[in-house]
């Protein structure tokens, strides 16, 4: 087991990340989606270790940056729930328009 669910949203972030990178670079867009991956792992041995956004949600989720994208995730789910994969220059009004729509 895994020990994290991704949101089926999540799931579309992952494969437009790996499309964007990989019309340029294949292997650079594996070893992107290979961090990500091993970054949403270690969230769930450490669920707190991100950081909350008050100004983007009132909801319970926390904030992990990983190279230039944030996992948003909610870290007392078990298992962990992985709700958005987001480039972090992203304007924080779309952010929290995006996550209000995921449920």
């Amino acid at each position: 087991m895994s020990g994290f669910v991704l949101h089926p949203d999540a799931i579309t972030d992952i494969e437009e990340i790996w499309g964007y990178i990989a019309a340029d670079n294949r292997s650079a867009a594996d070893r992107v989606l290979t961090e990500i991956h091993t970054a949403i792992v270690s969230l769930v041995q450490f669920p707190h270790v991100g950081h909350s956004r008050s100004e983007i949600t009132s909801r319970p989720l926390r904030f992990h940056a990983i190279r230039d994208f944030l996992i948003v995730y909610a870290p007392d789910e078990k298992p962990l729930v992985v709700l958005a994969i987001l480039h972090g220059r992203r304007n924080p009004r779309i952010i929290a328009a995006l996550l209000r729509e995921r449920k």
